[in-house]
Order: structure tokens, then sequence, then C-alpha cells
């Protein structure tokens, strides 16, 4: 007896499958480019060298985890999110929004505390690490501002790299998808032959 393979079907999940594949070998690339990015973000961290205060989007990447002085002009703002001090404990980061002395502005993590409530700054010169934010970056003060404790250093190994793991899901799903169709096919060749 021929058993007879449906072409349509066939082609569908072969392109599934092979869509599947596609993206985990992305995953890991992405893998490989997340590595390169934390091993270039470690160096320049341990860089002593101060840069100057990215001002656009082009060189927040150059900056990041880079030692840089900004001069708060004006205080516009403050702000606590939630944050780490130097130590390990849990509590507030407070942000102070400044517009700086040459034009611009930047966001400055004054330091950490228990407490949420705003501390009282008024701006100067600070010195600190270039972190990454929902903004494009921020810098880290150091030392502390306002009275405040030290906060954690920013660390580029803190950055998400779970490329591997949404690799090894993209070929598990494509052999999933194969093994199911492989079994439906035999169901239903098993029911053209008792038939």
């Amino acid at each position: 007896m021929i058993r007879r393979v449906p072409i349509v079907s066939t082609l569908v999940v072969l392109a599934a499958v092979a869509t599947m594949v596609s993206l985990g070998v992305w995953q890991l690339h992405r893998k490989q480019w997340k590595e390169g990015l934390i091993a270039r973000y470690t160096a320049a961290q341990a860089m002593n060298s101060e840069v100057p205060w990215p001002t656009s989007p082009a060189e927040y990447g150059r900056a990041l985890y880079r030692h840089a002085r900004v001069e708060c002009a004006e205080v516009t703002g403050m702000s606590a999110i939630a944050g780490r001090a130097a130590d390990g404990r849990a509590g507030w980061a407070h942000l102070a929004h400044c517009s700086l002395l040459n034009g611009g502005e930047a966001d400055i993590a004054l330091g950490w505390s228990a407490d949420p409530a705003q501390p009282q700054w008024s701006g100067g010169e600070v010195g600190g690490l270039v972190a990454g934010s929902d903004k494009g970056v921020r810098l880290v003060a150091a030392p502390a501002q306002a009275g405040l404790v030290q906060l954690a250093a920013p660390d580029p190994r803190d950055l998400p790299n779970n490329h591997l793991s949404y690799a090894v899901q993209w070929f598990l799903f494509a052999t999933t998808a194969l093994v199911i169709y492989v079994l439906a096919l035999r169901k239903k060749w098993r029911g053209e032959a008792g038939g």
C-alpha cells in the first residue's frame, strides 16, 4: 500500500519548523552579541578616564559604565525609584532631574535611602558612573550626594542574557511540531489501512 503524504500540510509544517529553527539560530547569534556587549561594558567599567556627558542616543552606548561628570545648574524635579545600596540593602534610589550648566539635561541618581521622602539637594558638580535608564542614561553619583548612602554601582553583568534559553525553546517547538505531524500522519495512515 502506498502511503500518501499531504503536500500542502507538509509544506506548511516544514515552513513553520524552518521558521522556528531560524529563530533559534538568531537567538544564538543574539547570545554571542550580548556576551560581547557585556564584555565591552565590563572593560569600560574598569577605565578610570572620564567621558563627556552623552547628549544624544548615538553617544549613550559609548558612555555606559564609564566615569563622567556634570554640573547641575538647576534641579527641575526629584523622584525615587527602587534601588540598592552598595552594601546590598533594598530601598529607594533618589533621582534629581537637572538642567546642566552647559545646556542639556541629566538625571542624577544621588544615592540610596530606606525612606522614599525626597532629600534636599540644590545641584552642583557631580561625578559618577553612567548607567542605562528608561530615558537613555543617568549618572549614578559617586560619592553619594545629599547625605544619602552610596548606591550600588551599575554592573553590566546585570544585563539580561537569556538568549540561550530562548534558542532552546525555539528548537524544542520545532521538534515538537515535527513529532506531532509525524504522529498525525501515522494515525491517518492506520485509518486508511483499516478502512
